[in-house]
């Protein structure tokens, strides 16, 4: 009988405890997860297993070992939210599949993206014809964005593409709508921006521009 209230108490212990683990590491969709994220789950999820299974051994030594997770994932949590680099490493990045109705098959390699898999996201959006398409963004989630080309032949579907991140000019975006970074500095220069590392967002978007900084 003593053995099962100690099996009962774990596993209550371990479901609060756990909880509580989750709650502080931050709030994301199972589909948002990024590898770290995946990782330090499946690592506390066995740890706890095993601290249930083993019901003669010491609790704190299976508990520590989730805390030090715990502790490296909010680590890894704040490093990202100050490097952009970092969250390119830790979660991916989203890629361009289709732009403007033409599909970009040398994305579609890197990301290792067939045209299988890209069908059969446009069914699950109900969407039967690739013709249909304007822009499809396969996010580091591994989820597809679509958006539809307009009824009107004169009005061109705009997405959002960030040119300036954390602080950092994203050159490859830039390439994307045929500009290059001279001309961005000297069109900030123009709106009282001069310091690209004041800049917490930045985007161009029909000839616009939306521009956010830092701690404002």
């Amino acid at each position: 009988m003593e053995e099962y209230l100690i099996v009962i108490f774990r596993t209550l212990f371990l479901y609060g405890l756990i909880t509580s683990i989750y709650r502080m590491m931050g709030k994301r969709e199972i589909g948002e997860l990024s590898i770290l994220d995946l990782v330090i789950s499946i690592m506390i999820a066995e740890l706890a297993v095993v601290a249930i299974e083993k019901a003669d051994e010491n609790l704190f030594r299976h508990v520590l070992p989730m805390l030090i997770l715990m502790i490296v994932q909010i680590i890894f949590a704040y490093w990202s939210l100050k490097s952009k680099k970092l969250r390119d490493i830790m979660d991916g990045k989203p890629t361009i599949i289709i732009n403007q109705g033409k599909i970009d098959e040398n994305a579609m390699k890197k990301q290792r993206y067939n045209f299988d898999d890209l069908l059969l996201q446009l069914r699950e959006k109900d969407i039967a014809r690739i013709s249909d398409v304007q822009y499809a963004i396969l996010e580091s989630s591994g989820s597809l964005s679509v958006f539809e080309k307009n009824e009107s032949e004169n009005e061109a579907t705009e997405i959002t593409i960030p040119i300036i991140m954390d602080g950092n000019i994203i050159v490859e975006n830039l390439k994307r709508i045929n500009k290059d970074e001279a001309w961005l500095r000297k069109e900030l220069d123009k709106r009282g921006y001069a310091d690209v590392k004041k800049i917490s967002f930045c985007s161009f978007e029909n000839n616009d521009f939306y521009i956010d900084l830092k701690n404002e």
